[in-house]
């Protein structure tokens, strides 16, 4: 599609964009393509200058260098202990093993939730997936009122404790202003559910993405064992090649000619990170594993003013988490054959490994 029909169109997905250079082209252009593109408050995400810059101000500092130095030793306790419960004397499926507990427990963590919202939420992320693996829409509506009911549970018991606690990221925004004013338990569930309805998929899929190439080439562990100062760029690499987030949205705020495109206003498009990632006229070979790319032509992360806020706080966490695999292993291999995920979700559903 990207050298036949790059700009196509489907009543399913809109437009969609497969290029690299009209990807940035859309993500730099926030006049004519607009972020909003739901009827539901989506901060800071789903906003437009000048009230996403406010409320990104917001949030910036959930993110900064201190936060997330004060929970990388959490994050590696927490990798260390699922690698070391790995077995090693039998297959094991590593979806359900390390990648989905992992997602949950060091967003928990990060986010100051209890340890007691561990097993509901794994559950609650299989119940989601299974939902929209089967379109379900009722089922998806329900586990999103069930998700928002725990962050609003939460948000009282900040409230209540008064005083905010250090290192809580959601005692932080129960306090949080926004133009001299509270934040409404609207915007703030709106925050937390991108961070972790949206996070913890799209971090147990990245976990799967690693494992599986890993796995699939067996001289790279070593390298990365010998050399783990590459292991930043690895991840990138093996991102950039098998996207954890296939696609995101706009919708044009004016007419706009788009390749040899005509856009109306109001018409739906589709970014397919997964297919500008993999653009030949910017990487080459899209399947060849390099250390070397530019950083700054990675989609992974998006670009722009609407660049994922929490990029750093998710490479520190992949870090750690091939960090710890690396340490924790001597071998990875595949024990039967993957079962890919399905559109929007990317990654597995099923990974069988085996591991000594």
């Amino acid at each position: 599609m990207r050298g036949q029909c790059p700009v196509a169109h489907s009543a399913y997905m809109g437009w969609s964009v497969f290029r690299h250079e009209d990807v940035k082209l859309v993500l730099n252009d926030h006049d004519t393509f607009s972020s909003r593109v739901s009827r539901h408050v989506s901060v800071p995400n789903g906003m437009d200058p000048p009230e996403h810059d406010v409320f990104r101000r917001v949030i910036e500092p959930c993110f900064s260098q201190a936060r997330l130095q004060h929970f990388a030793p959490a994050c590696r306790r927490v990798a260390s202990a699922l690698v070391g419960e790995l077995p090693r004397s039998q297959p094991v499926e590593f979806m359900n093993a390390f990648a989905r507990q992992f997602a949950v427990n060091v967003q928990c963590d990060y986010l100051g939730w209890p340890e007691a919202l561990h097993a509901p939420l794994l559950h609650w992320l299989q119940r989601n997936q299974a939902a929209t693996l089967a379109g379900d829409r009722k089922m998806l509506s329900a586990l999103a009122a069930e998700f928002d009911g725990y962050i609003r549970t939460l948000l009282d018991q900040r409230r209540e404790a008064g005083d905010m606690e250090a290192g809580d990221v959601t005692a932080y925004l129960a306090h949080a202003q926004v133009d001299g004013r509270n934040l409404t338990n609207e915007e703030i569930v709106s925050i937390l559910r991108n961070w972790t309805a949206g996070e913890l998929g799209t971090i147990a899929a990245c976990a799967g993405i690693i494992a599986h190439y890993l796995a699939s080439h067996p001289e790279l562990p070593g390298l990365l064992r010998s050399q783990p100062h590459h292991i930043p760029a690895a991840i990138d690499e093996i991102l950039r090649m098998h996207a954890p987030l296939i696609a995101n949205r706009r919708i044009a705020s004016k007419s706009v000619q788009l390749g040899d495109r005509h856009i109306q206003a109001g018409d739906r498009i589709t970014l397919l990170w997964a297919s500008a990632n993999r653009d030949e006229q910017v990487f080459g070979d899209p399947d060849e594993f390099r250390l070397d790319r530019d950083p700054a032509l990675n989609l992974l992360y998006g670009a722009g003013i609407h660049v994922c806020p929490g990029a750093e706080l998710a490479r520190m966490e992949l870090k750690i988490l091939l960090e710890e695999l690396l340490a924790g292993t001597k071998q990875l291999a595949l024990a039967g054959e993957p079962v890919h995920a399905v559109y929007p979700a990317s990654g597995f559903s099923s990974l069988p490994m085996s591991i000594s």
